[in-house]
């Protein structure tokens, strides 16, 4: 089987980890090639690396329309069997890019949809109508939260058209013997500059404003000067959060280590992980928060809300504020100042493994096929 994934960038966020994750677990007879309709940024270079075909479209922006031509060319000199899309972009030009093509299987994953809020940005009338329309291009719909599923059967999407499949993490990329892993944590703080008895707090995610950063960088002002913040990730409002440090006298404490594709590494240099954003639709970064065996303090993670009670102990939801970050993480300073063994591994960690959420979509791409 041919699959061509189409996505609307392939810089180092939540959704383009993911299919970079996804494509190293699909069942070998699964071929899959990856096409960018911007931004081949770090992801890119990886799954190069890894020997996947990525394509890039060189699309100027939303507006590009002379870009589907090009588009639906690609599709169909390449003979694929089912075309997969990804982000808001990518679902509108390439559902209808492979229709267009002739190719008859079309599979969309929602990464990240709220009733007014789509990747971060409003949803307008317009910008809802252009989605229910694509929508209705493709074969089935893949929603990766019941949060996010609710969503779109609230917008109109019969539930028959979309399949609940979650995120994963790579649980086995973070198992790590315990010298091992204390030499990675080791060459990680000499790499980032982290003193080696430095308490580092620590958050992953696009630098933007849903991800409410500038909570943490007001948290670290609070804290004694051991402490250091580590932010994972690049976007629009690195330059902000820099002036904000440097206005709270915190800049020489704060790390920002840009666009990475270590983050499994990055992890074991961190003491706790904090996210104090408010519109996730899964939660990928405490997943992997957890999975590296650190205590996880979060403001919203759908993935956890989907378990029962106990699934993540380690996890504690808290109000997305400064003063409730805060006093949370002095509660962890007090309690794991002089440890930095990773904490057991929760039953939320094995529930998300990437190889069980990898067969179940080679599993819905094979049943597909077959219709």
């Amino acid at each position: 089987m041919r699959i061509l994934h189409i996505v609307t960038g392939l810089a180092s966020g939540g959704a383009e980890r993911q299919l970079q994750l996804l494509l190293r677990h699909l069942p070998a007879h699964q071929h899959c090639e990856v096409l960018a309709l911007t931004n081949p940024g770090t992801v890119a270079g990886a799954l190069r690396a890894e020997g996947v075909t990525v394509h890039h479209l060189g699309m100027r922006g939303n507006r590009d329309v002379g870009a589907l031509p090009r588009l639906t060319r690609l599709v169909r000199a390449g003979r694929y069997d089912l075309v997969h899309t990804h982000l808001y972009r990518a679902g509108v030009y390439g559902r209808l890019a492979a229709r267009l093509a002739g190719v008859r299987t079309v599979v969309a994953t929602e990464h990240s949809l709220h009733a007014g809020v789509i990747e971060g940005r409003p949803v307008t009338r317009g910008v809802k109508g252009l989605y229910l329309a694509a929508e209705r291009l493709g074969t089935t719909t893949v929603a990766v939260s019941r949060q996010v599923a609710q969503t779109l059967h609230g917008w109109g999407v019969p539930p028959a058209r979309v399949e609940l499949i979650p995120n994963g993490i790579d649980a086995a990329r973070h198992r790590l013997p315990p010298a091992e892993r204390a030499a990675v944590r080791a060459r990680v703080r000499a790499g980032l500059g982290l003193p080696a008895e430095c308490w580092a707090v620590g958050g992953i995610g696009r630098l933007v404003p849903g991800k409410r950063f500038h909570v943490l960088l007001e948290v670290l002002a609070g804290l004694d000067g051991a402490a250091r913040l580590v932010l994972v990730g690049e976007g629009p409002e690195r330059a902000a959060l820099e002036r904000r440090a440097a206005g709270l006298g915190v800049r020489d404490r704060l790390v920002l280590t840009g666009e990475r594709d270590d983050v499994p590494d990055l992890l074991t240099a961190l003491d706790v992980l904090a996210a104090p954003s408010t519109e996730e639709t899964f939660g990928l970064g405490v997943l992997e928060g957890l999975a590296a065996g650190l205590p996880v303090r979060h403001s919203a993670c759908p993935a956890l809300d989907e378990l029962p009670p106990g699934a993540a102990p380690q996890a504690r939801r808290i109000p997305s504020g400064a003063a409730a970050y805060l006093a949370a993480l002095r509660d962890l300073r007090h309690l794991h100042d002089h440890s930095t063994d990773p904490l057991p591994r929760p039953p939320a960690v094995g529930h998300y493994d990437i190889v069980r959420v990898a067969a179940d979509l080679g599993a819905l791409y094979d049943r597909l096929a077959r219709v």
